[in-house]
């Protein structure tokens, strides 16, 4: 081999090594977002699943007496005792006091409530009542709550002329 092809071999093969690193950086680079975007689509997915066992696992709670105060389903529940004891099931940490579960995770539009959110109630911003959504729908979005008169009940707050006119705000506790 003469002296001018051994030169430019030797000018060319770096120039080779970087476009074999950079197509190899590149590809792993997709391999990286596509591994992200099944990450974030498996958090989804079990995020979706947390959310429908815990609607799930509060209903079995409806008819427990309401109790000022309380906390557990031998005494009976207040509003934020059940939201509290409920999440706290599903190692979900809230204040079993509804101002404080109303600071908690993060406020969203009401037509994007989801399983699980908790749902406040009062007037104009001072918070008297929470309960957990239990699921959204065309017919309305439906809570699972303990009232003073009926104890621990599921309904639909959309269309009750009594809780529809109270809803202040809901909030995400589950999406941190």
């Amino acid at each position: 081999m003469n002296q001018n092809a051994s030169k430019l071999i030797m000018l060319l093969l770096p120039f080779f090594f970087f476009m074999a690193s950079c197509s190899s950086t590149s590809r792993t680079s997709n391999d990286s977002s596509r591994s992200n975007t099944t990450r974030k689509s498996a958090d989804r997915d079990s995020r979706k699943e947390l959310r429908k066992d815990i609607a799930e696992h509060s209903r079995q709670y409806k008819g427990i007496k309401y109790k000022y105060a309380g906390k557990t389903p031998k005494t009976g529940f207040d509003c934020s005792g059940f939201t509290s004891y409920v999440m706290k099931k599903f190692d979900i940490e809230i204040s079993s006091v509804s101002k404080s579960q109303a600071r908690t995770g993060r406020e969203i539009p009401l037509k994007r409530a989801k399983p699980g959110d908790l749902m406040f109630f009062g007037k104009g911003r001072k918070v008297t009542h929470v309960a957990l959504v239990t699921k959204n729908t065309r017919d309305g979005i439906f809570v699972i709550h303990s009232t003073s008169s009926k104890g621990i009940m599921e309904q639909n707050v959309s269309k009750s002329s009594y809780w529809k006119p109270k809803i202040l705000f809901v909030r995400d506790v589950i999406t941190r």
